[in-house]
């Protein structure tokens, strides 16, 4: 009888051994796949700095990443990082790949798929964006206190939802602090296009505009702004996505930076312990995706704090503020959430006198993900 138990109990051991070790032993393959390069300093860059965050704290993660693919040839990537790579999730980080990403998740049940900015989801297919909109928001009240010319530009990369709603923050910002500013855009229909970004940028300047903001994943707007403010014409700046302040160190006043690791590590953990469930996440400033800052470091570039300071503007709930203050308190406030403060609150006008947003009301998240209009400090209109 005692052999029996011992037999029994070496085979417990066995067992449970076995499934430690299976334990220890499961790994997750992650494929990402990014529109620019990974050293564009904007977009790609930042996506892949949150892939290397989510490695260095999941022990268990293996990735692999392409570079540079065009939206069109997103499904051979795809299938690439399926049948030869043996990914069991693929990243698909930018919006023109949503309806291929889709096609996967029906040609691929058994495997998971995550895609970026969009807005379809199936079964096996989630969504996730660190949405920028409040920071641009709080850049466009910067620009409006600073501009001397009530002339602010920006430069699109493509005119999508996305970049629409980055637009129309970043000039409710303004008219919070300069009701005659206005917003003139120019579109390269580029991502990463340097060239198109620095003809823009002097077409805007050219133009009168002594303040910039931009969607395009290289510092060439930055770079612009620094050559005119060495030269004795101040040009403000806003960076975009990654840490661009060093690039314009006379010109960037702040900017918008984004953590996607946090984000990755949140859905690839979930993935590991077989809680995901088609996860649609659109994470902000109060889950700390979204942050304020030409760089890490500072906020606010210090060359430029004493001007806001002196800027002061009247303010329904804090009275007169100076508009630095202004902008750490509105910063806070989107930190406890967009329910404390958003920035597309009524009444909200396009610039055809149309009432897009009632008096008392917000939009929604399908609102501000679907957006297409210029509010009505946005000069001209939106290419069809």
């Amino acid at each position: 009888m005692r052999t029996i138990f011992r037999v029994l109990a070496l085979c417990l051991c066995v067992l449970l051994v076995a499934g430690v070790a299976s334990a220890e032993d499961k790994k997750i393959k992650a494929g990402f796949i990014y529109v620019g390069p990974v050293g564009d300093l904007g977009w790609s860059h930042a996506h892949d700095l949150g892939r290397k965050f989510a490695e260095s704290k999941l022990p268990w993660l293996e990735s692999v990443f392409i570079e540079s693919v065009p939206e069109a040839d997103s499904a051979r990537i795809i299938d690439r990082f399926i049948q030869e790579e043996k990914c069991d999730v693929v990243f698909t980080a930018s919006f023109g790949y949503m309806d291929d990403t889709i096609k996967a998740g029906m040609k691929y049940p058994d495997k998971h798929f995550m895609h970026c900015s969009g807005f379809k989801q199936s079964k096996n297919v989630g969504t996730y964006f660190a949405d920028l909109y409040q920071m641009y928001y709080l850049n466009g009240i910067m620009a409006g206190a600073l501009t001397k010319s009530d002339k602010i530009g920006y430069v699109g990369a493509f005119p999508i939802p996305e970049v629409v709603r980055h637009i129309d923050a970043f000039a409710l910002g303004a008219k919070a602090t300069n009701p005659d500013a206005k917003v003139h855009v120019r579109w390269i229909y580029a991502w990463v296009g340097p060239d198109k970004a620095k003809e823009a940028a002097e077409s805007l300047i050219a133009a009168g505009c002594d303040a910039l903001a931009f969607t395009e994943d290289t510092p060439a707007v930055i770079e612009v702004g620094q050559e005119h403010s060495e030269k004795g014409k101040q040009i403000y700046t806003f960076g975009h996505y990654s840490p661009m302040q060093a690039y314009g160190v006379d010109s960037v006043v702040s900017g918008q930076l984004v953590d996607w690791g946090v984000m990755y590590v949140k859905i690839l953990q979930s993935l590991y312990d077989g809680t995901w469930t088609k996860d649609d996440l659109y994470w902000l400033a109060a889950e700390d995706a979204a942050i304020l800052g030409g760089d890490f470091d500072n906020i606010i570039n210090p060359k430029f704090v004493a001007d806001l300071k002196a800027a002061k503007v009247k303010t329904a709930d804090f009275g007169e503020i100076s508009t630095y203050d202004l902008v750490i308190k509105r910063y806070e406030q989107m930190k406890k959430g967009a329910d404390v403060f958003e920035p597309f609150s009524g009444p909200i006008n396009d610039n055809t006198g149309a009432l897009k947003i009632k008096k008392g009301a917000k939009a929604s998240k399908g609102d501000l993900l679907s957006i297409m209009y210029y509010v009505d400090n946005v000069v001209g209109s939106i290419p069809k």
